[in-house]
């Protein structure tokens, strides 16, 4: 496969769509990833230094594998394992939780190498990995319009500028609702910098330290959360939008330089999902096969972000929530409606992509790990009681008859 990314291949929505993705990325998750470094007590320089290395290591892989493989990879930071660490790292030394890096990083790469989640992944159905991915986007395009309530102004007038671009301009349709959406936020008063600066903050290397209690008590919830939660519906997403991917080569690279940075605060650099779904959509480009530029753009503005790592919090929650929640909705709009098709276009997987669809959309946790999981359990459990081969639904027999 081609490394060489034709210039024919980029356009400005192509650019916009990774922009929203990591805009997307940061202001939904960031105040998560500082909690969980705060957790282990991590200093605010050091902080800053692992959002640094954070963006060059989704920045890295997600311009490097999507110019490989022509093909739209973003990458991103576990936010359910972010969560985890949240509450799992109180008490323990930052040394400590270093080690509970670098050992979730080394077990995700041997299943990496070894193709153990290839083979996981290559028996779920394409129709239960669309419905997955629907109701993972499902709170998403929900928030698009309860904005309307806490701003209806502005949601308003970007659902009312989206709609009527779609039908005029469809390929600037997110642009120019964004668009909107900040003049309107700026003459509202509501976009907050506090006075912040964009500076660089310098990685901080710290020593991991490993003990058996650590590693078993939050190490391996760690690997389990990251892996259900995080690299399964990023496999799915790719999946559900078209594109067969070789998992173990993805996995693999990604988790290795997670161990190779883990020392400076990269607690995890995993396929994206929701802001990958972003960069996916028609409207970044009606051909599938030049949507990898969407990707590459937004391991660019990752880079960026890892060049302001000191600040780079502060900069994306300055927006108002209400225009963060919009313009996601709206991006994912189409995403959504394809895994939706996808989910219930054929027959025999409805039952099962439903329940995909239903579980996932709950967000019930179990054990630790997230809805997705559970939601492709439960459908992957629902395919097999009815989809076994010689068993035959009433409504057939009736019909035979």
């Amino acid at each position: 496969m081609s490394s060489r990314a034709s210039l024919q291949d980029w356009s400005f929505s192509a650019v916009i769509a990774g922009f929203v993705a990591v805009l997307v990325g940061y202001t939904s998750s960031a105040a998560i990833v500082f909690q969980a470094a705060a957790s282990a007590g991590a200093s605010g320089e050091q902080i800053g230094g692992w959002f640094s290395m954070l963006g060059l290591g989704m920045g890295v892989t997600s311009i490097g594998l999507s110019l490989y493989y022509r093909t739209p990879v973003v990458t991103a930071w576990s936010t359910p394992g972010a969560a985890l660490l949240v509450t799992s790292l109180p008490g323990t030394s930052i040394n400590d939780a270093i080690g509970v890096f670098v050992f979730a990083s080394g077990l995700i790469f041997l299943c990496g190498v070894s193709g153990l989640f290839a083979r996981l992944m290559h028996y779920i159905p394409q129709a239960l990995s669309a419905a997955m991915l629907g109701g993972v986007l499902l709170r998403f395009g929900l928030e698009a319009f309860t904005s309307l309530q806490s701003n209806l102004l502005l949601a308003a007038s970007m659902c009312l500028v989206y709609l009527l671009a779609r039908r005029f301009f469809s390929r600037f349709a997110v642009i120019l609702a964004l668009c909107v959406g900040l003049a309107i936020a700026a003459w509202q008063g509501s976009i907050a910098f506090h006075g912040q600066s964009l500076h660089f903050a310098a990685p901080v290397l710290i020593m991991p330290h490993f003990s058996w209690a650590t590693l078993v008590g939050i190490g391996v919830p760690f690997f389990v959360v990251t892996m259900a939660s995080q690299n399964a519906p990023g496999i799915a997403t790719l999946q559900a939008s078209g594109y067969r991917m070789p998992v173990s080569p993805l996995i693999a690279v990604t988790a290795l330089l997670a161990l190779l940075l883990a020392p400076f605060g990269v607690f995890s650099v995993c396929i994206a999902a929701i802001t990958a779904a972003i960069c996916m959509g028609e409207d970044v480009h009606p051909d599938p096969g030049k949507r990898y530029t969407a990707a590459v753009a937004a391991g660019g503005f990752y880079l960026l972000a890892g060049l302001m790592g000191g600040s780079i919090g502060t900069l994306f929650t300055a927006l108002p929530a209400a225009l963060i929640h919009t313009i996601a909705g709206l991006a994912l709009l189409g995403t959504f409606s394809g895994s939706l098709y996808r989910a219930l276009s054929e027959d025999k997987q409805r039952d099962a992509a439903v329940i995909t669809f239903l579980i996932t959309a709950s967000g019930v946790q179990l054990f630790g790990v997230g809805s997705a999981f559970w939601g492709l359990i439960g459908g992957v459990i629902t395919h097999c009681i009815l989809g076994i081969p010689g068993q035959t639904s009433a409504q057939d027999k009736g019909t035979k008859r």
